[in-house]
């Protein structure tokens, strides 16, 4: 027994540890059957003290069915044993005080010697009963247990649990309910070829004691004791291990060190087994789900970057085009006025395609997570002669009309980033209304935040947005029910405002034209003219 306590182990409080553990469950087993024949001996004595003064006035069966009581309870406490040593002190004690000659073993009855008999065969057939009663009852209450456990564990598995949450709970659940040394819950590392040929392990979960690094070596290489998926390793009577096994094919090893359980609780370990089977089965499904809607996300992603760079950018191509070919072929004989205006569009839509540039290159950094925020204090004013310069030519300046109170705190904002989203909002309220017509920048700030914010809108007098769109209008190549397209303009704007961590929004109270409304940071008591 000794040199399997040392087997593999060098360090002796590991050994001190395990002796004390096996110590401690055969002595349980053995306070179980002191109990009861400490039990045997009260009860019997207690009978013996209220029945011996009245022994004149009693029959000989009344002794006989009371010395069954301390049977009874024998066998519930400490088990068949106890309750056998029961039965033979009744009836020593039945013979001595309560059949004649008293205080004697002698028995001149032969009616009496056949009652002694009769009892004996009754109290230990009766001993095996209560003994299998009390027995089904314990297992019962753990069957109970266990799909108590099963149960959690189904629960789990289909709660919102991550996978190593899951995992930790079943490595725990096994612990609690089969008491190893320790348990181990073992999956792939790599999907390519290890060692001697066996993929490589990691224990993705466990229970119990701390694992020695023989131990952890012996599982999670290939050249250890487990070679492969499926295959159950170690000493037999020391360690059991159990292939996690999913549409038919082994995902991982359940491992047990040093655990003694009986032929039935196989059946379960290997019901705990197939929960951590489906749970490494439902991660993996997840995963390529996830794959697969990132797939179906870039196949969007894409088709919609055809559709801008074969409308958004080819309308401006064209129109450069042919502004150009006019200009060299009718050069000669062209006014200067209409020579003028072809320079004009020629500007007009280079600055349109450096606009749509930008903001592909900036939808780049958004989603690439290369946007950096470098805040710097900037006046409303500034930020909107920022803007109109970026939209020279596209949004005339005396279209536009800012409002704001004297007293408005400067902004504390990344100016180039909140500068495209001015820029952005302002190209398309030009776009969409009327030529000529108004656009209008407010600003005021925000009351009741405990961080200071500035609420800046653009309202235009197009034809406005409906209530249903006005969520869609943000993102990216969105189309609107007369099949417009939004681009990439609001898109990045909303991606530069949360930035800052503000909000962006279509005011849902206007009535006429769209009111684009969103907010950004401002520095404490510092007004813009100050």
């Amino acid at each position: 027994m000794l040199g399997t306590l040392l087997h593999g182990r060098t360090n002796p409080k590991e050994v001190v540890t395990d002796v004390m553990r096996r110590i401690e469950a055969l002595s349980a087993t053995n306070r179980r059957v002191l109990a009861g024949v400490s039990a045997t001996l009260v009860s019997e004595g207690a009978l013996l003290g209220v029945m011996l003064p009245f022994r004149s006035h009693l029959s000989i069966a009344t002794p006989a069915l009371a010395f069954v009581v301390p049977v009874v309870i024998a066998v519930v406490v400490g088990g068949l044993v106890p309750g056998v040593a029961a039965a033979v002190v009744g009836i020593l004690l039945y013979d001595v005080f309560f059949l004649p000659p008293y205080n004697k073993l002698t028995i001149h009855e032969p009616a009496n010697s056949l009652a002694l008999v009769v009892y004996e065969v009754v109290v230990l057939i009766m001993a095996q009963v209560v003994d299998k009663l009390h027995t089904a009852r314990d297992e019962a209450r753990r069957r109970e247990q266990d799909a108590g456990r099963l149960f959690e564990l189904s629960q789990a598995l289909i709660g919102d649990l991550t996978i190593s949450q899951l995992l930790d709970h079943i490595a725990a659940t096994v612990q609690t309910v089969f008491a190893p040394r320790w348990t181990a819950l073992l999956l792939p590392a790599g999907t390519g070829p290890a060692g001697d040929g066996g993929p490589e392990l990691f224990v993705a979960a466990r229970g119990g004691q701390e694992l020695t690094a023989e131990e952890m070596h012996s599982l999670t290489t290939s050249g250890g004791q487990i070679r492969s998926l499926g295959m159950a390793g170690g000493e037999a009577s020391s360690r059991v291990a159990v292939a996690l096994v999913a549409s038919n094919r082994p995902v991982g090893l359940l491992v047990l060190q040093e655990v003694q359980f009986a032929r039935q609780d196989r059946a379960l370990l290997g019901t705990f087994a197939n929960q951590a089977a489906l749970a490494v089965e439902r991660a993996r499904l997840q995963d390529q789900a996830l794959r697969t809607r990132l797939l179906e996300e870039i196949d969007r992603w894409r088709a919609a970057m055809m559709g801008a760079v074969s409308h958004d950018l080819r309308t401006p191509l064209a129109s450069v085009k042919a502004a150009v070919s006019s200009l060299r072929q009718d050069s000669a004989t062209m006014s200067e006025v209409d020579r003028s205006e072809l320079l004009e569009l020629i500007e007009l839509q280079s600055d349109r395609l450096a606009r749509l540039v930008t903001n592909l290159l900036d939808m780049t950094r958004i989603e690439s997570g290369a946007l950096a925020i470098r805040p710097t204090l900037i006046p409303l004013d500034e930020l909107v002669d920022e803007s109109l310069a970026a939209v020279n030519g596209l949004v005339p300046r005396d279209r536009v009309h800012v409002g704001h109170s004297p007293d408005l705190p400067l902004l504390e904002i990344d100016h180039v980033l909140v500068g495209q989203v001015l820029a952005n909002l302002l190209e398309n309220a030009a776009r969409l209304s009327p030529d000529g017509s108004l656009i209008r920048i407010d600003a005021r700030t925000v009351p009741d935040l405990a961080v200071p914010f500035i609420e800046i809108s653009v309202a235009d007098e197009g034809p406005g947005i409906e209530a249903e769109e006005r969520g869609r209008v943000f993102e990216m190549f969105s189309q609107n029910s007369g099949g417009a397209r939004a681009g990439l303009g609001l898109a990045i704007a909303k991606a530069f405002v949360e930035a800052h961590g503000g909000s962006i929004w279509i005011d849902p109270t206007v009535t006429r034209g769209a009111r684009v409304v969103f907010t950004v940071p401002s520095a404490v008591n510092v007004p813009e003219h100050a």
